[in-house]
């Protein structure tokens, strides 16, 4: 059975390509992406997935107020396309309750920071300002926190003192684009097993 993979994006979609390029490598197996939708007219990501044949789908939050209308209708949509796991791949909007609880641990985020330290924006610099000497990125589970759903994966990235927020935001997106599908094939394989905060890799 194919996986139905959704990507929610607000931006340039460096994320979905590392995506898109591991489904169709075939590392990601038994998967598609059937929808990319993104809350930003103008997203480079939407862009990216018309360039693979790609449903691309832009749903405008202006025209749908309150928030839980807009996120009926992106249900509608992930509906339409017969979802299985949803990645948020620089999405820059919090899911609500209605949808987090339709894709109970099958909702997947890739945060530039070593949570549960740094969550929300500008993580690479708030590493910076606060002078650690690793930083990194993690792929979890999204719940109804900030940033604080059940870990799946983690990388570590060291920091440099010539960094800038530039440079070690670069360094940690190239790994990234590692271990968000590398989450992924393991959810598509079913070797992901939530119990309680915990992730265990089977």
């Amino acid at each position: 059975m194919t996986l139905n993979i959704a990507v929610l994006i607000s931006g340039r979609g460096s994320n979905l390509q590392s995506i898109i390029d591991n489904v169709e490598s075939g590392y990601i197996p038994n998967a598609c992406i059937s929808v990319v939708i993104s809350d930003k007219k103008d997203s480079y990501g939407l862009e990216r997935a018309m360039n693979h044949g790609i449903n691309a789908v832009f749903i405008d939050p202006a025209a749908y107020e309150p928030k839980e209308h807009f996120e009926n209708a992106l249900l509608d949509v992930l509906a339409k396309f017969s979802t299985d796991v949803l990645l948020l791949a620089g999405f820059m909007r919090i899911l609500g309750s209605n949808v987090i609880k339709a894709y109970s641990n099958r909702i997947m985020n890739i945060h530039p920071a070593l949570l549960p330290s740094f969550k929300g924006l500008h993580a690479q610099k708030q590493a910076l300002d606060y002078g650690v000497k690793i930083a990194g990125c993690t792929v979890h589970f999204v719940d109804e926190g900030m940033d604080s759903g059940p870990i799946i994966l983690q990388k570590s990235v060291p920091v440099l003192d010539s960094d800038t927020e530039d440079s070690l935001s670069e360094r940690i997106l190239a790994q990234e684009h590692i271990i968000f599908p590398e989450a992924v094939k393991l959810f598509a394989e079913g070797r992901l097993d939530v119990k309680g905060r915990r992730v265990h890799i089977l």
